[in-house]
């Protein structure tokens, strides 16, 4: 029988969802493909290349005979830190045009809710690599995700030519809803769910928790917060398990995105039952 393969993004909110397939108790026993960009995940996922991968959640909506692995997630009940919006001093409602990194479809949904929902207009999008000075000289806001944003660490920093404002996508959606984000899920096609429901994701996410010593070791060099923000980021900042304020946020989500046209259908949850 051909080894398992799944994949997730090298963003480093994943690093306890996978850790236990790099280094724990199930390395080895599946094929782990990790690339930089959430989306790339859910290409190889809509392909069919993968057996389940860990994917923006908008996803469920575009590709076809997706089913949900329960209970694991990236997500957020209160700010997630790493998923932003960021001005060069302006309110989000003095916004006129928005550069948007376009690594995470779910990100660039849930900032054209924001605008259209809640703040009640539409500024001018623009897709953009996720290059924050770059993305500011084109728009009067960048939309950063990932660990891009993350070392973004104050509300107000000091550039060369202006202030920055950051803005957390998470906390702008909980003040407007009342419901916490979730961000990303493992998925599997409807024909590979015997396969997915073998591998435990909620025991690899829990292995990958009693290790974020040795994950944030690993991305000391790349990422400057220290050791006690970065430690708080993946242990308070972000949610690897979805409880109901977060999935009654999911359903919203997806709700408004289906009525602002950024998904053409709109399907119930479906979760696999695991063994």
């Amino acid at each position: 029988m051909p080894t398992p393969r799944i994949s997730a993004s090298s963003y480093s909110n994943t690093a306890p969802l996978v850790w236990s397939f790099l280094y724990g108790s199930n390395r080895g026993k599946y094929e782990l493909i990790m690339d930089n960009a959430p989306a790339r995940s859910a290409e190889l996922l809509s392909q069919k290349r993968v057996d389940a991968a860990l994917v923006p959640v908008i996803a469920y909506q575009l590709i076809e005979d997706l089913r949900l692995i329960p209970k694991v997630c990236v997500g957020a009940r209160e700010q997630v830190k790493s998923v932003c919006l960021v001005t060069k001093g302006e309110d989000l409602r003095d916004v006129k045009s928005v550069s948007l990194d376009i690594s995470s479809k779910t990100s660039v949904a849930l900032t054209k809710i924001i605008f259209r929902e809640f703040l009640g207009f539409e500024p001018v999008w623009k897709d953009s690599k996720p290059k924050l000075e770059k993305m500011l000289s084109e728009s009067d806001c960048a939309l950063l995700i990932g660990d891009p944003a993350l070392t973004i660490t104050n509300y107000e920093l000091q550039t060369a030519n202006y202030i920055v404002r950051k803005f957390d996508l998470a906390e702008l959606w909980k003040s407007f809803t009342g419901f916490g984000f979730v961000f990303a899920m493992w998925m599997a096609n409807a024909e590979k769910v015997e396969i997915a429901k073998k591998i435990d994701f909620a025991h690899a996410r829990d292995e990958g928790l009693q290790h974020l010593d040795e994950i944030i070791a690993n991305y000391e060099s790349e990422i400057s917060l220290s050791r006690e923000e970065f430690n708080t980021y993946l242990s308070e900042n972000i949610s690897y398990s979805i409880d109901d304020s977060m999935q009654k946020g999911l359903e919203l989500y997806f709700e408004l995105a289906y009525k602002n046209k950024l998904i053409k259908t709109t399907k119930p949850l479906q979760f696999i039952e695991l063994m």
